[in-house]
C-alpha cells in the first residue's frame, strides 16, 4: 500500500465516522470534525474527497446560505475533477453525483427564494441522469426528488422551501 492509499483509506474513515455524527444528529461535532478535515485536505487535495466533504459539510449546515455554500464548493469539485486529473474511476463517480449535486443546489437556491436558479439547476439535474445508469434504490430517490420538486416548483414557483 502506497502513502496515498494510506492516507486516502484513513481519510474516508474518518468522513464516514463524522458522517455517523451527522447522521445519528450530533450536527456540530459533526461540523467541527467535516471542517477539520476540510483544512487538512486543502484546495489540492483529490477532488473526489473535497466533493463528498462539500456535501456532507452542506448537510450539517444550519444556516440554509452556509449550505448553499458548500453545496457549490461540491460542485466546483466535481467538476474540476472530471476536468482535470481525476481517475477515471473517480471522474465517473463524480460524474454520477452530478444529478444529485445539482438537486442540492436546486433545493438551496429555492430554500433561499432563488426559483429561477432552481430551476436551472433541477434542469441540470434531470440532463444528467443518464450517468447514473440502472435503477437501483438511490436513482430512484434522485428522480424521485427531481419529479417532486419539480411539482413543488409548478405549484407555488416564489413560495418558501420548509
Amino acid at each position: 500500500m502506497t502513502q496515498q492509499q494510506a492516507f486516502d483509506d484513513a481519510l474516508t474513515t474518518r468522513i464516514g465516522q463524522a458522517a455517523m455524527l451527522l447522521h445519528a444528529g450530533d450536527r456540530e461535532e459533526a461540523r467541527n470534525r467535516f471542517a477539520a478535515l476540510w483544512s487538512e485536505l486543502g484546495d489540492g487535495g483529490e477532488a473526489l474527497h473535497r466533493c463528498t466533504l462539500a456535501r456532507y459539510l452542506a448537510d450539517a449546515q444550519d444556516d440554509p446560505g452556509d449550505a448553499l455554500a458548500w453545496d457549490l464548493r461540491a460542485l466546483a469539485a466535481a467538476d474540476a475533477g472530471r476536468a482535470g486529473k481525476a481517475s477515471p474511476d473517480a471522474a465517473q463517480a463524480l460524474r454520477a453525483l452530478g444529478p444529485a449535486l445539482h438537486l442540492d443546489l436546486a433545493v438551496g437556491y429555492l430554500r433561499l427564494h432563488h426559483p429561477e436558479a432552481a430551476r436551472l439547476h433541477l434542469a441540470r439535474a434531470r440532463g444528467a441522469l443518464d450517468a447514473l445508469g440502472g435503477d437501483d434504490g438511490h436513482v430512484r430517490r434522485i428522480r424521485t426528488g427531481i419529479d417532486e420538486l419539480a411539482r413543488r416548483l409548478d405549484r407555488d414557483p416564489g413560495g418558501p422551501l420548509g
